[in-house]
């Protein structure tokens, strides 16, 4: 680790909280139906879309009116997804003359896509065509991360309101998320990266002879407007097979950098918006510094073991002085690929710059760590919001045990009801994780995949569903997951950690908006402060992370102690 390599990493520490507070504001007003900067250009826009889509503005939903529209339209996005997919051949915008995708991948890819999870069993540039890629998977970019800000929103408003029978209106809230913000947003960020380098082209790519005269065909196509909604949408899914690390999708130290701030600023920024509709920026604050603490751990823990090297390279006679290099980019370094890493996987992006499954025993701990936390470190843009509330009334909960009082957050007072729903939300990950880790790893069809032996083999495994459970998208690599077996348990898993999760959490913004909103006292447990931050993380490291000590402990636990002793697999 080097002192460059942390300034580095405070600096753009630093550039994320400095949007935080106005953008955040911004999108309060914009969730809040008031008039923004943009209104003039986009009012008139939302209301011809209202008009046509036969959605009246001013009629709120309930909590189950809102999470049924919110399930039907991404059913709908997943028809027109997998629609798309089998039909690519015969759909325009394909001068690669790509084939249609199979039935299971297809399947899987229109699951990922819709549940912003972007887990990519393909190579984007020899599987999908310029059609696809744009109008499938670049358009539930933008509807998947919408419909995760539009479920934030609606249990912010649960906390907001008193005695409320209705939470918003969920086709309003997704088109001001799309159109007011990640609309404008991936415009400026396309932008800048068309002038940093990506292509934005409709052409099919060039040839080129290689230096020994044999020709090479580079493929080209529509990267920077993708590039652009899949990080600020925290989707992850990248244009070419391996992602961010290509230097077509990420050709520099400043579009690395570019790459990263995106990633987090609609996330962290979402926070404080939490706190400002609720009339607590405080709260918000606290809810931040929450994420943040854990989120720099991660990255510390992954810097310092990556730059302490290999030691089984070492002993091959390699210098170890710049670290483990093993599956990362020069043009990166150490601090970059560990900030990367720790970025995308306490979001729920799922975008690469090195390969994970090359990381040294800790270092690849840390990421499938952090999204087995529950992807809310701050987590995709809504979803780790609504799931770091969901830690919150835990915790108020374990606080108000302790102090023999009803629990409070926010003036609403938690009782059982809230409590089932949110342990119920809790259980999905683990469930859907282990479950499925534990039948892979002993089904020989599943097991056929693996692309290494032993404690490194079990990690492949318990990384991809931690990651499709998670809504993450990122892979260990060396899985083969393009296997009917892989294709559909993975899809299973994605549907899980996104449905099954998300309709208790609307369950309790239904319960809570109908509460009284009382105000403080002098016997109320703070929520906003330190205390409360220690308490919160505690509950996060025993909830999230403890129930996957023993299935970690087999497999990169076990890698790290190996590698120490010279033993490879």
């Amino acid at each position: 680790m080097t002192l460059i390599g942390w300034l580095q990493i405070g600096l753009l520490f630093l550039a994320v909280l400095a949007v935080v507070k106005p953008l955040g504001l911004y999108m309060a007003s914009v969730f809040s139906g008031e008039r923004t900067w943009l209104s003039p250009i986009l009012a008139p826009v939302e209301r011809g879309l209202y008009a046509v889509a036969g959605v009246d503005p001013k009629k709120e939903q309930g909590w189950l009116g809102y999470t049924f529209a919110m399930l039907a339209f991404s059913v709908a996005g997943f028809i027109a997804l997998y629609a798309i997919l089998r039909l690519q051949a015969y759909l325009p915008l394909n001068p690669q003359g790509f084939g249609n995708v199979a039935p299971d991948l297809a399947f899987n890819t229109a699951v990922s896509f819709v549940t912003n999870t972007n887990w990519q069993n393909y190579g984007g540039e020899t599987t999908m065509s310029h059609f696809s890629q744009m109008a499938g998977l670049t358009v539930q970019n933008f509807l998947s991360a919408a419909t995760g800000m539009a479920l934030a929103m609606a249990l912010t408003r649960a906390f907001a309101r008193s005695q409320a029978a209705t939470i918003g209106n969920f086709w309003v809230d997704m088109t001001r998320a799309t159109l007011y913000v990640l609309l404008p947003l991936a415009f400026i960020v396309a932008l800048a990266f068309v002038a940093m380098g990506l292509p934005q082209t409709l052409s099919a790519g060039v040839t080129a002879q290689t230096l020994d005269g044999a020709q090479q065909v580079i493929a080209l196509g529509p990267v920077a407007s993708q590039e652009a909604i899949k990080q600020l949408g925290t989707n992850g899914g990248g244009f070419f097979n391996v992602n961010a690390a290509h230097p077509f999708e990420n050709p520099s130290a400043f579009s690395n950098y570019l790459n990263i701030f995106a990633m987090l600023s609609v996330s962290a920024a979402l926070v404080f918006t939490f706190g400002q509709m609720v009339g607590n920026r405080r709260q918000g604050w606290t809810l931040l510094a929450t994420m943040a603490t854990l989120l720099v751990a991660g990255v510390a823990v992954v810097y310092w073991a990556e730059a302490g090297g290999n030691p089984i390279l070492t002993a091959l006679g390699i210098d170890g002085a710049q670290g483990n290099m093993e599956g990362k980019e020069v043009r990166f370094g150490q601090a970059m690929t560990a900030l990367y890493a720790a970025v995308t996987t306490g979001l729920s992006d799922g975008g690469v710059n090195g390969m994970h499954g090359s990381f040294t025993g800790l270092g690849g701990l840390v990421p499938m760590f952090l999204i087995q936390l529950g992807e809310v470190l701050p987590g995709g843009v809504g979803s780790g919001l609504y799931g770091m509330l969901v830690f919150a009334l835990l915790s108020v909960f374990v606080a108000g045990l302790m102090v023999g009082r009803t629990p409070e957050f926010l003036g609403k007072k938690i009782e059982s009801r809230e409590m089932k729903y949110a342990m119920l939300a809790v259980l999905i990950l683990p469930l859907a994780i282990l479950g499925f880790t534990a039948i892979s790893a002993v089904l020989p069809v599943a097991v056929a995949s693996v692309g290494t032996a032993g404690p490194h083999g079990l990690s492949e495994i318990l990384y991809a569903f931690s990651s499709a459970a998670g809504n993450n998208g990122s892979a260990f690599g060396g899985l083969s997951g393009n296997t009917p077996w892989y294709n559909t348990t993975l899809g299973i898993a994605m549907l899980l950690g996104r449905f099954a999760y998300a309709v208790p959490v609307m369950a309790i913004a239904g319960s809570l908006a109908k509460k009284v909103r009382s105000p403080a006292s002098s016997g109320t447990f703070p929520t906003d402060g330190p205390l409360f931050v220690g308490l919160l993380i505690a509950i996060i490291l025993i909830l999230g992370g403890l129930q996957f000590f023993p299935a970690l402990a087999l497999g990169p636990i076990v890698e790290h102690f190996a590698m120490l002793a010279g033993q490879t697999y």
